[in-house]
């Protein structure tokens, strides 16, 4: 019995004694395993940074170049001076029911003058449209080529010097090399570009193979509900479809992204939708000497407070944005080349850095903006209601109504109402896959102008005129080859906006080429 004891005993510490040796043994295994699998990791990372590259060069393209994009310099003296005027002439929309329609009529006439072969010539249609707007049609040689569309808008947002501006808003002034007025970038440079392309091709005797539309709408800046939608209504009436509609949008950025060696061409595939949301509280009304524990201003000042507190949720990856830097992603530099290329391991971290700056959050999510916020009468009553507006700018991977429903079930306020007063969902995302005939024309035109500038699908957090062609349209693209570099997107609807008078030369040969480009019957098969 004792031996049976001893014996048990025995195989009690030689059982533990094997255990920790197993459990050790295995503990080694794991930790190979794993170390093994980082370093596998850590390899495909590193080898995905040396060789990930989704952008392509397209092959020899049919050469449809029949007349060389240059210019001379009486050209170059007469298009600026061209512009100039142009920019001297103040379209201004201040508002739906305010414009300065003389402007309009005096812009009417500056077209017509300087541009005499566009609205002379037998092969050029020129419409008005809502009395101000302007749509030319350009029949080409092959009618079976499905046509396109160029967009640009006349009016302007108001501006005025005790702003703050170097020189009047008006006056096109030079300026160390830049053009400073209202309108330079927005959008006026597209509107004179585009026409001042055609007139000299259609002063060599061009015809173009595919037939082509231009839309200059004089009501952008307020919706265009009298110029871009007239446009449209006019076309649907024809049966026209389009092959590709390019618009304002995004720009060149140089030395705006951190890590991004060179500049890069933004191409917006989309923009964001857009709500206004008038949240409103209503109470009974009383003295101050004896006020309530809450007062309308407060229940909704809290109401405003939970939805700037409680962003929405960030969707990166859900729509193009994720497309923007993998595009870019060779043009990086080091450690920035390794996250781009290795996005489906590092968008989470991406996606944290973008959204803690407010420029860089609106490409992440929908943006919410508390813009207006009224209530009161008199200082010493306590108000019966109380109202706040909020504009958001929607994310491509969400409508109107999800947004709604959050705003709902974040403000969780019975006493809050909540009211849609306008909105439309963001506009569907056009294709910019390798066989895309819009998007890789542009590119190509891009490359063909700007050899140094890489290309890349974006997202467009404001709107355009395009919204109103979706119908007319599955791929609409938004994109002026205008340089945008630090400091410059708050000259956009702001103080001493410009353009150097490089860039506008560069715009009118941009449009001048991507109308020959246009003239292709088919792509080249990419090169990857």
């Amino acid at each position: 019995m004792d031996d049976c004891h001893s014996f048990l005993l025995n195989f009690r510490k030689m059982k533990i004694k094997i255990n920790k040796k197993t459990v050790l043994k295995f503990s080694g295994i794991l930790l190979g395993i794993l170390l093994l699998s980082v370093l596998i990791l850590f390899s495909v990372v590193i080898g995905r940074a040396f060789t990930f590259k989704i952008n392509t060069e397209l092959e020899q393209w049919e050469n449809t170049t029949s007349i060389f994009p240059d210019l001379s310099p009486e050209q170059r003296k007469n298009l600026l001076q061209n512009f100039k005027v142009a920019i001297q002439i103040p379209t201004v929309s201040f508002s739906e029911s305010n414009q300065n329609t003389s402007a309009l009529q005096e812009f009417d006439l500056l077209l017509r003058r300087v541009f005499p072969n566009v609205f002379s010539s037998s092969l050029v249609k020129h419409e008005l449209v809502g009395n101000y707007s302007h749509l030319f049609t350009v029949p080409g040689r092959e009618p079976d080529l499905e046509p396109y569309m160029l967009l640009a808008h006349i009016d302007v947002v108001p501006a005025d010097e005790a702003d703050g501006w170097d020189v009047p808003p008006f006056s096109a002034q030079e300026l160390n090399g830049f053009i400073y007025g209202r309108g330079t970038i927005d959008n006026k440079q597209c509107v004179m570009g585009i026409l001042q392309a055609l007139e000299y091709l259609l002063e060599q005797g061009y015809t173009p193979r595919r037939s082509f539309y231009i839309g200059l709408g004089h009501d952008e800046e307020i919706s265009g509900p009298k110029g871009a939608v007239n446009i449209v209504k006019l076309l649907k009436s024809r049966g026209v479809k389009l092959l590709y509609v390019l618009d304002e949008g995004l720009t060149i950025m140089d030395g705006m992204v951190d890590g991004l060696n060179g500049p890069a061409a933004l191409i917006g595939v989309s923009e964001k939708g857009q709500a206004t949301v008038k949240l409103s509280v209503s109470s009974a009304p009383g003295h101050s000497s004896m006020p309530p524990r809450e007062s309308s201003i407060g229940i909704l000042a809290s109401a405003v407070r939970s939805l700037e507190k409680n962003r929405m949720p960030n969707l990166f990856g859900q729509g193009p944005e994720r497309a923007t830097f993998e595009y870019l992603a060779h043009k990086f530099g080091w450690p920035h080349k390794m996250i781009m290329s290795n996005l489906w391991l590092f968008s989470s971290l991406l996606s944290g850095i973008l959204e803690g700056q407010p420029d860089t959050n609106a490409f992440v999510r929908t943006t919410t903006a508390v813009t207006m916020f009224n209530s009161g009468v008199k200082i010493n009553v306590m108000p019966a209601y109380a109202e706040a507006f909020v504009n958001f700018r929607i994310h491509t991977a969400q409508k109107v109504q999800e947004v709604l429903k959050l705003i709902e079930s974040t403000i969780s306020d019975e006493r809050v109402k909540v009211e849609l007063v306008s909105g439309f969902d963001p506009l569907p995302i056009s294709s910019y896959d390798d066989d895309t005939f819009g998007y890789q024309i542009i590119n190509k035109t891009v490359q063909d102008i700007f050899p140094q500038v890489a290309v890349t699908p974006g997202i467009c957090v404001g709107n355009t005129d395009s919204r109103h062609y979706t119908e007319l349209s599955p791929d609409i693209y938004r994109f002026a080859p205008s340089w945008y570099k630090p400091g410059d997107s708050a000259r956009f609807h702001g103080v001493n906006e410009r353009i150097s008078i490089q860039n506008y030369e560069e715009i009118v040969l941009f449009y001048f080429q991507l109308m020959q480009n246009s003239d292709v019957r088919n792509l080249s098969p990419p090169r990857t």
